[in-house]
């Protein structure tokens, strides 16, 4: 695919992802630190939040498996992860598979931006 191509493709999957919630004004600013002395600044960040996140969804799933369970350390982890408590199991399933979906659309973002640059592009941001 020709760079142009693959930098409108970028900025289309990026609209959606804005379009559809996944992505917030946050993200922007987080890209717009991103410069040519750090170009892997947001996937760098980004991975950190999914190893950390990971690492609370499997502590949840393992606490809330227990025969006891100790809401006060299921707590800790959510306030962790969610920044507001839960409870349910039901609630951690739904978290963790929007969480999967979340992961799976930036990292198919990451992947156009890494064929962009490796056609001697650069990023578009979006307006």
């Amino acid at each position: 695919m020709e760079l142009g191509q693959l930098q409108r493709r970028f900025l289309e999957y990026t609209r959606s992802l804005h379009a559809d919630g996944f992505l917030d004004d946050q993200f922007s600013q987080l890209q717009q630190l991103q410069d040519e002395s750090n170009p892997d600044f947001v996937l760098e960040v980004v991975s950190l939040f999914f190893e950390d996140s990971e690492k609370l969804l499997n502590a949840l799933s393992l606490a809330l498996d227990q025969q006891t369970v100790d809401f006060k350390r299921i707590d800790a982890h959510v306030h962790q992860l969610k920044g507001s408590s839960s409870r349910c199991r039901g609630c951690l399933q739904q978290l963790k598979q929007e969480y999967y979906l979340v992961k799976t659309k930036l990292e198919t973002l990451f992947r156009l931006e890494q064929q962009i640059v490796a056609a001697g592009g650069s990023i578009p941001l979006m307006e």
